[in-house]
């Protein structure tokens, strides 16, 4: 019968640390990042949950004869700002992962 009280104790460690992470998720959709390219002519804003929030061009940048460089341009700023969001998530959630070995998990 002893080992029931530490299950049950293991059990509601587990709750605690489920709401956790799910206060931790929800606080990552809340961040907003944003990457940048061609030295802050266009710029991606993302959320923490990988959601494209915003993008910005310069008029500057959008040339008729040349929109291959603005593709570029703003995939590379979506990138940067999906970058950060991973390492933000992995900085956020890998509190919760820490010496597990799960694969696929952040």
């Amino acid at each position: 019968m002893r080992g029931m009280g530490n299950m049950q104790g293991m059990m509601k460690q587990m709750q605690k640390m489920q709401k956790k992470m799910a206060e931790a998720q929800e606080e990552l959709g809340e961040k907003r990042l944003e990457g940048t390219a061609g030295g802050g002519m266009v710029k991606v804003a993302v959320s923490g949950h990988k959601e494209v929030l915003e993008v910005t061009v310069d008029p500057s940048v959008a040339d008729p004869d040349d929109v291959e460089m603005l593709q570029d341009l703003i995939v590379i700023a979506t990138n940067d700002a999906l970058k950060q969001a991973d390492e933000l998530t992995n900085s956020t959630m890998g509190q919760f992962t820490k010496g597990m070995n799960i694969p696929g998990m952040f």
